[in-house]
């Protein structure tokens, strides 16, 4: 896995949305980059759910939100439409994005739980792995980025 302060690696990829995204494109903002083994399966339809639900408040706290698998884009899309996911999903089936984060499983075709918050400047700023706990991805995002903005807040 990438550590705190490694530059996160650049990608381009189509969206559920349709649109072609390049993170370097995001630089600027906070990014939420979070990975899961495998769309429609019962742990990866929670978190997302979670994500899903706690997108609007993630975006206040400004951060965007990317979710990666290694399904095809097709199933990512159907996934995004059956879970009412707003923000884009991405379908990583050659691995590509997957390895340059150093999340794929070592012996399996699956990427890790694994969510990096990435800082203005395109850094890993925080780096939470949690393979069963799928509950706690999105509380630690949320507490670092809510810590993160009242350390920007003046008293």
């Amino acid at each position: 896995m990438l550590k705190v302060g490694d530059p996160a690696p650049d990608f381009s990829a189509t969206t559920t949305e349709g649109r072609t995204l390049r993170l370097s494109e995001l630089r600027g903002r906070k990014v939420v980059l979070y990975f899961f083994p495998k769309a429609f399966t019962p742990g990866c339809t929670l978190e997302t759910r979670r994500f899903r639900d706690a997108y609007e408040d993630l975006r206040s706290l400004g951060a965007e939100v990317i979710g990666v698998s290694g399904d095809s884009h097709e199933r990512q899309c159907a996934f995004a439409a059956a879970q009412g996911v707003t923000f884009p999903l991405v379908g990583d089936s050659d691995h590509a994005i997957a390895k340059s984060y150093d999340v794929l499983w070592p012996l399996f075709s699956l990427a890790r739980r694994v969510t990096y918050v990435i800082d203005e400047d395109g850094r890993i700023e925080a780096v939470f792995h949690h393979e069963l706990d799928v509950g706690r991805h999105i509380k630690d995002v949320r507490a670092h980025l809510q810590a993160r903005a009242q350390k920007a807040t003046p008293p």
